[in-house]
């Protein structure tokens, strides 16, 4: 077992839960637009194939946040243009996500039956 792959992990999703906390408090955008933004920068990172030497570094610490998700649309995109051509850019994303926005849906539906939630005043 790699200990230090675990703290690779740790230290690199960390500083992406840092970064987030830092615009959170020293900027007025909203968590809203941060997840937009963290989203965006996964794209374009991996997109021109600097996501990848991460992902390679800190394994799950660079997949798990946003900025990972980011980076699995590009791949998929990447992916289903060199495949399909032009149709893969607009099915490729959708295709290499659909695993974890399934899983996103049905786990929010189960919490949503379990948790009483009450509306803001």
């Amino acid at each position: 077992m790699d200990w230090t792959l675990y703290l690779r992990a740790f230290l690199v999703g960390g500083a992406c839960c840092v970064i987030a906390q830092i615009l959170i408090d020293r900027t007025k955008l909203t968590p809203a637009r941060i997840l937009v933004l963290y989203v965006v920068a996964g794209v374009i990172l991996g997109a021109v194939g600097l996501y990848e030497p991460l992902v390679r570094l800190a394994g799950a610490g660079a997949t798990t946040p946003l900025t990972g998700f980011g980076y699995l649309i590009a791949k998929g995109t990447k992916k289903a243009v060199a495949e399909k051509g032009l149709l893969g850019a607009l099915t490729g994303g959708l295709t290499s996500a659909a695993g974890g926005i399934t899983a996103a849906l049905v786990f929010g539906y189960l919490v949503c039956l379990v948790a009483k939630g009450k509306p803001k005043p």
